[in-house]
């Protein structure tokens, strides 16, 4: 059996991850001097309602690789005999580097065992990685294997297309995400910047007068950008507003073609410090960064087929 475990950036919904069983290891956050872990000791919901009156602007920290190490020895507990750890991009959280460290620490004690264990760099954040865990789900759930399930992983993760446009310029200041001379460009000028990633670090890519404007990006560089082989579903992010994604998501059905899933999920409170009240993000799967046409070509079949 196969084991699929992640950090809580992936921020995907309480039903998905015990659907699929996939094993969480909470990013902490320091909040007015508390330390809590993401989704665990403190909510979504519970964490935007006091964002804007917090004195000290939180600060987040990767999971403890001791968070992931006991995922790893409960799902050999569960008959697991192969574990698929994805985590959020390395060159924006010390994530990735935290659970190979529960890895070797894993072999050093138990250095006859027969587990497999792989650990994916995902290059992306929040949903992002979100994306590829729930599709690598629903491919476990398929009958793929272990290893075609890390080729999946490490073929598709620079495809995953991000955007991210928030209302509130100042986390993203503060956080080092965003420059203050941008910051104050975006300010007078009323721009909401539109991030995505480069090289697994964020970037502003766009910038657009208002929300009309912000989601009329969205659907056109989706037009534009995405793999329709391969994007059977689309996931909408939203931190504060939920009305936002919704937004989005009827202009997607109503100005595209595209007929696949799309699911609304909220940001947890990890991506919610850096990204603030208000944020908007959309992820799928873009043509181009291919690395091995054939791999790929393989993959498509083996969807279709199974």
């Amino acid at each position: 059996m196969i084991k699929i475990m992640a950090d809580s950036t992936c921020d995907l919904t309480e039903e998905i991850i015990e659907k699929y069983n996939i094993g969480i290891a909470p990013l902490m956050i320091m909040i007015n001097g508390q330390e809590c872990r993401d989704k665990i000791d403190i909510k979504p919901d519970d964490f935007y309602a006091i964002l804007g009156n917090l004195k000290e602007a939180p600060t987040t920290s990767m999971p403890n690789p001791s968070e992931y190490l006991k995922i790893i020895k409960y799902a050999i507990e569960e008959g697991h005999t192969a574990i698929l750890c994805i985590c959020m991009s390395s060159g924006t959280s010390g994530s990735y580097q935290s659970a190979e460290l529960a890895k070797e620490t894993f072999f050093d004690e138990h250095p006859d065992s027969s587990i497999q264990i792989h650990v994916v760099d995902s290059k992306s954040m929040s949903q992002g990685s979100g994306w590829l865990i729930l599709k690598t789900a629903m491919l476990r759930e398929k009958g793929f294997s272990f290893e075609e399930l890390i080729h999946f992983n490490e073929t598709y993760k620079k495809n995953v297309k991000h955007f991210l446009c928030v209302d509130d310029l100042n986390h993203l200041i503060k956080s080092g995400r965003l420059t203050n001379a941008s910051a104050l460009i975006g300010r007078i000028l009323k721009i909401k910047p539109i991030m995505s990633m480069r090289n697994g670090k964020g970037a502003i890519v766009a910038k657009e007068r208002g929300l009309k404007g912000v989601l009329n990006h969205y659907v056109k560089e989706f037009t534009q950008r995405n793999d329709w082989e391969v994007t059977d579903f689309i996931i909408i992010g939203y931190t504060s507003e939920r009305t936002i994604a919704e937004k989005l998501m009827d202009k997607l059905r109503g100005e595209t073609e595209y007929i696949g899933e799309i699911i609304i999920m909220q940001m947890g409170v990890a991506v919610g410090t850096h990204v603030g009240l208000g944020a908007v993000s959309m992820f799928f799967i873009e043509k181009g960064h291919k690395k091995d046409g054939l791999l790929i070509n393989e993959f498509i079949n083996k969807i279709k087929n199974r």
